[in-house]
């Protein structure tokens, strides 16, 4: 078993970090990671994207999205968020077992006075709140189990970062679970920083051997590196990777009613459908055609219709009015 230190806070790089851990090291060999992330959103690799996080908050506050290798839903991680992680060979004690990975971090929170036990089929609790959700990714060979610890994260940024209006997205993505979540730090009599906490796990996850350590090479992390911007921090990967869905939305305007439905797969308009009241002497189709492959961002809309003659299609109904029918929340 060895432990490989990381204090970057990238949530791109430490994404890399799992993944080249995982598929490049010693696949005999146990490895542990104790990691944070800046503020991020985490989403489960079969989730849609758009579904879970509200992107105007998190474009305003600066706050990343990453995509993870394993399933479950999304998460918020700001420096109040220790990660934990777990890679080592599948055995049939370690096949999907949520609680066997679980039970050395229940025994620290324990031994910190804490009311922990596992909970359901991948959570953590304190006294009945979750402060802890777990998830993994495997192969026939190896498993990858990883969880969050909420220490002192700041819930009234997760709560609007994480809160969307689902009633204009249809999709069969993997949705998310909203449960009763709580911090380690209310519980505590004494505070404790986050590198005590560090401290304290590894020693109840090494029991009572010494803690071995594994450094990243020079070359491992410039890999790292590698992955981190060519996979994890592209559109591709954290939007495009989205299951298919559909997307609808209407408003009425001075001069008429528009509704849009759009058919989307891998965070592009596959189908644009517009339909309404309006006035335009030109044919609809146009515009749907033209919306077809492009990438639902606003960027991408808004480049692709003002370069039509909007008046011929819709009369007097403005860029901006338009550019309203796109937006998911609000």
């Amino acid at each position: 078993m060895l432990y490989i230190p990381n204090d970057n806070r990238d949530c791109y790089y430490n994404m890399a970090v799992e993944e080249y851990v995982f598929n490049e090291l010693d696949p005999a060999k146990t490895y542990i990671l104790l990691w944070q992330n800046d503020p991020t959103i985490v989403v489960g690799r079969f989730q849609n994207t758009i579904e879970e996080v509200n992107k105007d908050f998190i474009l305003e506050r600066g706050i990343k999205v990453v995509r993870r290798l394993s399933g479950g839903g999304a998460v918020y991680h700001d420096r109040g968020n220790l990660n934990f992680t777990f890679i080592e060979p599948r055995t049939l004690g370690t096949d999907t077992a949520f609680e066997f990975f679980t039970q050395p971090v229940i025994a620290a929170l324990k031994g910190l006075g804490l009311d922990a036990a596992f909970s359901s089929r991948n959570d953590i609790t304190v006294d009945n709140k979750k402060v802890s959700g777990n998830a993994q990714y495997m192969t026939s060979t190896r498993v990858l189990h990883h969880g969050t610890l909420l220490v002192d994260t700041d819930f009234s940024i997760l709560a609007q970062a994480l809160r969307v209006k689902p009633d204009k997205i249809a999709s069969k993505g993997i949705k998310s679970v909203r449960s009763r979540v709580a911090n380690i730090c209310d519980f505590l009599d004494q505070p404790i920083t986050m590198e005590q906490l560090k401290q304290h796990l590894l020693k109840h996850i090494f029991g009572n051997r010494p803690v071995q350590t594994y450094n990243l090479s020079p070359a491992d992390k410039k890999r790292i590196r590698w992955l981190a911007q060519h996979k994890y921090s592209t559109w591709d990967w954290v939007w495009g990777r989205s299951p298919k869905y559909n997307f609808q939305n209407g408003k009425r305007f001075d001069a008429g009613r528009v509704e849009v439905r759009l058919d989307i797969h891998r965070g592009r308009i596959a189908q644009a459908k517009i339909y309404g009241d309006f006035f335009g002497h030109k044919n609809i189709a146009e515009v749907e055609q033209r919306l077809g492959g492009i990438r639902f961002e606003p960027e991408d809309i808004r480049s692709t219709l003002s370069s039509l003659k909007l008046a011929e299609f819709f009369g007097p109904i403005s860029l901006d009015e338009l550019m309203t029918l796109f937006q998911v929340a609000g």
